[in-house]
């Protein structure tokens, strides 16, 4: 079993910041690529930021020069820190992590989600 947890959410004023953070556990032998989605109600969900093994990262425009994600592979975890937020960014936050199961195959794996609210 690969258990993906997200953790961090909450509410918080226009322009401040908040990390997330997401953890990947069981009986995993390998991650590869870990992103972060979101999901507005009424919207689909939607690529907010990723990282790959080696570190190369990518992100939605919408979130360019505010959000940054990281990880430890070590630890099969990942954050994402989240500054100058705006109401728009207000969504259920969602870690995808791929991976491969000991002994299996590759899969995708996601967490339950974590909510974000920017309210004033």
């Amino acid at each position: 079993q690969v258990h993906v947890v997200e953790s961090g959410g909450g509410l918080v004023q226009p322009g401040k910041s908040l990390r997330l953070s997401c953890a990947a556990s069981g009986s995993i032998e390998s991650v590869s690529a870990m992103e972060w989605f979101r999901q507005a109600p009424g919207n689909l969900r939607e690529l907010v930021a990723g990282i790959t093994h080696g570190g190369s990262t990518n992100y939605a425009e919408a979130v360019k020069g505010r959000f940054t994600i990281s990880r430890d592979n070590a630890k099969n975890t990942m954050t994402l820190q989240m500054n100058s937020l705006n109401p728009e960014d207000t969504a259920v936050y969602y870690c995808k992590a791929e991976a491969k199961k000991s002994g299996g195959t590759w899969d995708d794996y996601w967490g339950q989600g974590t909510q974000v609210t920017v309210s004033s």
